[in-house]
């Protein structure tokens, strides 16, 4: 069984910096391509970046682009994203998830609150 645990938000004040970390079990981690996405209550949960298998090609919301970073260690099982510059409007519940393009195709995990405020 997929298991996809997320860690590393929490509280930081606008233009602050986080790094968020999911780490997946129960599946071959090499084989698949990653993303994250956010939520905030009331909306739809929204596509935020991908990473395919091997950490090439990189991809992102517009509303991201050249803010955050996604990354990935195969040795660790772990998918990153490097957030910058957060704004208020950044905070969200966030999750990983497997992906097909912006599409995620496994489970949910917890996710990891990010509350950006003064």
């Amino acid at each position: 069984q997929v298991q996809l645990v997320e860690s590393g938000g929490g509280l930081v004040q606008p233009g602050g910096s986080l790094r968020l970390s999911c780490v997946a079990s129960g599946l071959t981690f090499s084989n698949y391509n990653m993303g994250w996405f956010r939520q905030t209550p009331g909306k739809e949960r929204e596509f935020v970046a991908g990473i395919a298998a091997f950490g090439e090609l990189p991809y992102y919301a517009d509303s991201v682009k050249g803010q955050f970073t996604i990354s990935r260690d195969n040795a660790k099982n772990t998918v990153y994203l490097q957030m910058d510059r957060l704004k208020p409007e950044d905070t969200a519940v966030y999750y990983c998830n497997i992906v097909r393009g912006r599409t995620p195709t496994g489970s949910w995990g917890q996710g990891t609150q990010v509350t950006v405020s003064s």
